[in-house]
C-alpha cells in the first residue's frame, strides 16, 4: 500500500504527456495531421494579411510562424492556433504607409511586453465580464468576415471578378472540397477530412493540368531562416509617442481575440480551466520575439482554431506542427505548395464559417430579451464593418447599461406597522447607482410614523451611490423631525458603510448581531426586543 502511495506524483508526467498529444500513436498521427491541415491554410491568410498591411509576404508568413510556435508550446489553451491576423493588419497599414516596416516591428516589441504586463497582472480574467450574447455576435460577425475574406481569390490580378469558365471551375472544386471535407469523416477517420480534400483536389488540377488560381499566384513563398534584427529606429521620446498609440491598439485587439478564441476552443474541447493570463503572457512572449526577427506580429485565429479542433487537434503537438511545417514549407516546399489551387483552401474556410457561425443563434429569436438579440446583431455588424476590439468593447457596454437599466426596476418594498407603531419597509433588490431613484421613491417621509424601519435582509448597497440614497434618505427622516433605523445591513454593506464615514455621514446603522444602532447624532440606542443580557 504504500509504494502504491508514493508512486501517485507520475501523474504531473502523464499529464504533460497527454496536454503535448505524445500519449499514443494515434494521437499524434490526428495531432500531425490536424497541424499540416493547418499549414496548408495558414500560408495564403499569412501572404493576404501581409498584402493588407503592405509588407512583403514573408513578413506575414515569419509572424505566423513565430507567434504560431510560441503560442503553440506556452499559450493557455492546446489546440488554438495563432499567427498574422487580419484584425491586426488593418491597424498596421496606416503606420507602415507614414513611417515604414521598421516602426512596425517596434511596435511588434512593445505590443509583445504590454500583453506580458497583461497575462503578470491577469488581466485576462477580465474576459469573464464577456456575456453571451456578445460572445455569439463575435462567433457570427467572424464566420462572415472569413467568409468576405475569400471573395477576394474570385478576381484577377486586375481586380475585376472571374467570369465564365474559370469562374465555373473555382466554383466546382471549392463545392469538390466541402463534399469531401463532408464526407470523408463518414468513411475514415485515419485522415482529417480537409487536408484528404486539399491532396485530392491539387492532385486532380496538377494531373489535368487546369488553369485556376494557386497559391504561388499570390506571392512566392520562398524564403530562408528569420534572422534575429533590432528594429531601426530613433530611441528617442518622439519614436514611443509614434509606435505607443499602435502598440496599445494592437495588443488590446489581439489580446480580446485571443481570449475570445480561448474561450471558444474550451467550450468545443470541454477543456475548461485558467488559461486566460497564461495566454496573455503567451502572446506578448511570442509578438515580442517575432518583432526582433521580423515578423508582422500576431494574435489566435479562430478560423485556423476551428480547423485544427475539427481535424482532431486536441494537444499542443498539433499547433508546433502546424509552424514548423509552414517554416519547412518557407525553406523547401515552397514550389510544392504554390501548386495548390486557391479552390481547395477557399472550401476549407467555407466550411469553418459554416462551423463557426453560431446557426442555434437564429432560433433565439423570440425566445431570449430582445435587448439579448439586439447585442447579438450589433456585435456582429459592427465585427463586420469595423473591428472586432470596437465590437466587443461596444457589446459589453451595451450590456452592462442594458442590466443596469433592468436591475434598478427590480427595487421595491413591503411596507406594515409593528406593534409598536412603528412602520417597517422590508426592501429587496440591489441598492446602486441605476435604482437610487426608485429607492427615493419608495419612502415617504411627511406622511409616515414618528418611527421608520428600513429592514435590508433582501436587500444590497453595492456601490457609492447606495450609501449617498442611504444618507439622504437619513437627513430627509431628520428634518421631518423622525427617526430612521437600518436593519440587517449585509458585513459587506457594513464595511462600505464604516470605510464611508469620512465621505459620506450615515445616519442609523442597526447591528444585527449586537442589537444596538447609532442614531443621527451619533447616540448609540438598543434597538432589539430582547437583546442578550450584557449587549446594552
Amino acid at each position: 500500500m504504500t509504494e502504491q502511495a508514493t508512486s501517485e506524483p507520475t501523474k504531473p508526467t502523464r499529464g504533460w504527456v497527454e496536454e503535448f498529444g505524445f500519449n499514443s500513436f494515434s494521437r499524434i498521427k490526428t495531432e500531425s495531421f490536424s497541424g499540416l491541415t493547418v499549414a496548408l491554410a495558414l500560408v495564403p491568410e499569412a501572404v493576404a494579411f501581409a498584402f493588407v498591411a503592405q509588407v512583403n509576404p514573408l513578413v506575414g508568413l515569419y509572424a505566423a510562424f513565430i507567434v504560431g510556435l510560441v503560442t503553440a508550446l506556452f499559450g493557455g489553451r492546446p489546440g488554438m492556433i495563432s499567427g498574422a491576423t487580419g484584425a491586426l493588419a488593418v491597424v498596421m497599414v496606416s503606420l507602415v504607409v507614414s513611417h515604414g516596416v521598421e516602426y512596425l516591428f517596434a511596435t511588434v516589441v512593445l505590443m509583445g511586453i504590454i500583453q506580458i504586463i497583461a497575462g503578470i497582472t491577469h488581466l485576462g480574467k477580465f474576459i469573464r465580464m464577456v456575456p453571451h450574447p456578445v460572445m455569439l455576435g463575435f462567433v457570427n460577425g467572424l464566420a462572415i468576415v472569413i467568409f468576405l475574406a475569400q471573395m477576394g481569390q474570385f478576381k484577377t490580378s486586375s481586380g475585376e471578378w472571374l467570369n465564365g469558365l474559370p469562374l465555373f471551375l473555382m466554383l466546382g472544386f471549392v463545392a469538390l472540397t466541402m463534399g469531401i471535407i463532408y464526407v470523408m469523416p463518414k468513411i475514415t477517420k485515419a485522415v482529417p477530412g480537409p487536408l484528404a480534400a486539399i491532396v485530392i483536389v491539387t492532385l486532380i488540377v496538377i494531373g489535368f493540368n487546369l488553369d485556376i488560381p494557386r497559391v504561388g499566384d499570390l506571392a512566392s513563398i520562398a524564403g530562408g531562416l528569420p534572422t534575429f534584427h533590432i528594429p531601426e529606429i530613433p530611441l528617442t521620446l518622439d519614436s514611443l509617442w509614434i509606435i505607443l498609440p499602435y502598440a496599445i491598439i494592437l495588443a488590446a485587439i489581439g489580446l480580446i481575440e485571443s481570449l475570445l478564441t480561448l474561450n471558444l476552443v474550451s467550450e468545443i474541447t470541454e477543456q475548461h480551466g485558467p488559461g486566460a493570463s497564461k495566454e496573455c503572457a503567451a502572446q506578448g512572449a511570442a509578438n515580442l520575439i517575432t518583432g526582433f526577427f521580423g515578423g508582422m506580429g500576431g494574435c489566435a485565429m479562430i478560423g485556423q482554431s476551428m480547423i485544427n479542433v475539427k481535424s482532431g487537434g486536441r494537444a499542443r503537438l498539433s499547433g508546433i506542427v502546424a509552424a514548423l511545417s509552414l517554416l519547412a514549407f518557407i525553406l523547401f516546399a515552397s514550389g510544392l505548395i504554390e501548386q495548390i489551387p486557391l479552390a481547395a483552401l477557399i472550401g476549407v474556410m467555407f466550411m469553418v464559417v459554416i462551423g463557426t457561425f453560431a446557426w442555434n443563434s437564429l432560433k433565439l429569436i423570440g425566445k431570449i430579451p430582445r435587448h439579448d438579440i439586439f447585442v447579438i446583431v450589433f456585435v456582429t455588424g459592427i465585427t463586420v464593418a469595423y473591428d472586432l476590439a470596437i465590437a466587443v468593447v461596444a457589446g459589453v457596454i451595451i450590456s452592462a447599461l442594458v442590466f443596469a437599466w433592468e436591475t434598478s426596476k427590480h427595487i421595491y418594498a413591503t411596507r406594515e406597522i409593528d406593534a409598536q407603531g412603528s412602520k417597517i419597509y422590508r426592501l429587496s433588490g440591489p441598492l446602486f447607482f441605476g435604482s437610487v431613484a426608485s429607492f427615493m421613491e419608495l419612502f415617504d417621509p411627511k406622511q409616515d410614523p414618528d418611527d421608520v424601519i428600513v429592514d435590508f435582509l433582501d436587500s444590497r448597497v453595492l456601490d457609492h451611490s447606495g450609501l449617498q440614497a442611504i444618507d439622504a434618505l437619513a437627513i430627509r427622516y431628520d428634518d421631518a423631525g423622525k427617526t430612521l433605523h437600518l436593519r440587517h445591513l449585509s458585513a459587506d454593506c457594513r464595511r462600505l458603510l464604516h470605510k464611508a464615514r469620512k465621505i459620506v455621514e450615515v445616519s442609523v446603522i442597526e447591528d444585527p448581531e449586537y442589537g444596538v444602532a447609532v442614531d443621527y447624532e451619533g447616540n448609540y440606542t438598543l434597538m432589539r426586543a430582547q437583546p442578550e443580557e450584557g449587549r446594552s
